[in-house]
């Protein structure tokens, strides 16, 4: 089996003489881009829909759109995120007769999934903000979707910010599934390296570090937003 520091040695070889760290960088940036991508997606997504939701049902159509809002999060969260990987890729595309790269589905899927989770955490923010600032902007002569725009919204996202700094950590520690539509991410990265030389031990140490460390330096952004946010307010 070698002691660690020569199962070390040999990762710090293939790391470093045969360019390991090139894959290594390919999957960061690979995992950083599906993440930020399926965060702002998901938040268009989830805005749209939590908006939707919470619209007074007196007319029909906002019922049915309620109704296709409430059956696209049925869907997206009552699927595993690598099935609906797999469905799209191999099966709609080809339908399609669409051709794309492993990433960019990911992004899409990754958006759409996100956009189901996020419709439901806007919504309990857009709850969370008093009532009397839709009657406010109403009354100022504002129409429903500016007040939304304008007022509401901007406020929903300070109170929901935290779960939203939870919901991209998540989304960064999810793209290890992207190797199923042939994606590189930091997973497959370390699973090249170690399959070089069949140990597999500091590779995926080495991965799990670097996935914490990427989730503290996200924890301390919101930290920092959220501290921002607050002196904004208390100017105010």
């Amino acid at each position: 089996m070698g002691s660690f520091g020569q199962k070390f040695d040999s990762f710090w070889e293939i790391f470093i003489k045969y360019k390991g760290y090139t894959k290594v960088l390919e999957g960061l940036k690979n995992t950083a881009i599906i993440a930020i991508t399926g965060l702002i997606i998901g938040l268009l997504i989830g805005t749209l829909i939590a908006t939707v939701r919470v619209i007074p049902k007196y007319k029909v159509l906002p019922r049915i759109l309620n109704g296709f809002c409430s059956f696209y999060v049925w869907i997206f969260r009552g699927t595993p995120m690598v099935v609906q990987l797999l469905l799209f890729y191999y099966v709609l595309l080809p339908i399609m007769e669409v051709n794309m790269t492993g990433v960019k589905v990911a992004c899409i899927v990754f958006g759409l999934n996100s956009g189901a989770y996020i419709s439901e955490i806007m919504r309990s923010g857009i709850q969370s903000v008093d009532h009397g600032q839709m009657e406010g902007g109403r009354s100022v002569g504002l129409s429903f979707a500016t007040t939304m725009i304008q007022i509401v919204i901007p406020q929903a996202i300070k109170n929901i910010l935290p779960t939203l700094g939870n919901e991209f950590i998540s989304l960064i520690k999810e793209t290890s599934v992207v190797s199923f539509v042939g994606a590189t991410d930091l997973y497959v990265a370390f699973n090249k390296i170690g399959t070089n030389n069949y140990e597999f031990m500091v590779p995926y140490l080495v991965m799990a570090l670097i996935y914490l460390v990427i989730v503290i330096i996200i924890s301390l952004l919101i930290k920092l937003m959220e501290r921002s946010l607050k002196k904004s307010d208390r100017r105010n």
